[in-house]
């Protein structure tokens, strides 16, 4: 995809390739507070080269329009929710899944920790000027444990039936448990006690339907997953030593990215 930069006009504007904004990027061994949000933590995981190229130099990867339908599906349950969480009732669909002793989790900050842009979870790495944060679907509150429960609304259109084990086995749905699993993290950090036993509220679209009619039908399925954040302090601390090097990373083997500007430059 070839993407052209517009302003709010939507008027043709020049695009950088660079940040000019200094605070934007990462010098080796500063001492400033630098943020890094759990979506770049996730393309640390994924490529080292690149997320050094964004965080560190400042490269700009071009940019992508927005998922509006899955937004508009995760605005509209965060509204149910709500309604529930004002009340301190469970979900409509809670029975459907024995999870009567459960609520909403209601919290003054719930919308900040919920803002991914402005705010989010976040967790002052000790020993270190990183702020590690990440914005949350929405959290539940077991009434019998006392725990928090993370949550991440999931849009799809599938097909095939939607269960616990092909979900959780779909390898493109492993970047979703590292959701889960940094939510989690962050929240133990912040001093509460979290369940070990996170979900994934998916609304999957019905595409056999006979027509559209300006209606799509969506099936709803809660999948649970046990989480596991013990590997999280380690890639951490592995990230910081990342950011703080001068050595540009190695390419991950598959990276895209990487492929694309390592063929295009044979042709500057």
């Amino acid at each position: 995809m070839i993407n052209i930069k517009r302003n709010s006009k939507g008027d043709i504007v020049k695009a950088n390739g660079i940040r000019s904004k200094s605070s934007s990027k990462y010098v080796s061994n500063q001492t400033e507070i630098f943020r890094i949000s759990r979506s770049k933590f996730n393309d640390f995981l994924n490529c080292k080269r690149c997320f050094y190229l964004d965080r560190v130099i400042g490269l700009i990867t071009p940019s992508q329009p927005g998922w509006t339908l899955n937004e508009t599906t995760d605005l509209l349950l965060k509204k149910e929710f709500d309604e529930c969480r004002k009340k301190q009732i469970p979900h409509r669909i809670f029975p459907k899944y024995g999870l009567t002793h459960v609520v909403p989790f209601d919290h003054l900050d719930i919308d900040d920790w919920r803002n991914s842009l402005k705010g989010g979870l976040e967790y002052h790495i000790p020993n270190t000027n990183i702020i590690f944060f990440g914005g949350v679907d929405d959290i539940w509150f077991d009434t019998n444990t006392k725990e928090l429960i993370v949550i991440d609304y999931k849009s799809q259109a599938s097909r095939h039936e939607v269960n616990v084990e092909s979900y959780l086995s779909d390898i493109y749905h492993q970047s979703y448990k590292i959701q889960l699993e940094v939510y989690a993290y962050l929240l133990d950090k912040m001093g509460f006690s979290v369940s070990p036993m996170g979900y994934f509220y998916v609304c999957n679209a019905n595409r056999n339907a006979d027509q559209f009619s300006g209606i799509l039908e969506f099936e709803e399925i809660i999948i649970p997953y046990k989480l596991d954040n013990s590997w999280i302090e380690k890639e951490l601390v592995e990230m910081k030593s990342v950011l703080d090097s001068n050595k540009l990373p190695e390419e991950a083997f598959g990276c895209e990215n990487c492929a694309y500007n390592r063929e295009r430059k044979l042709f500057n």
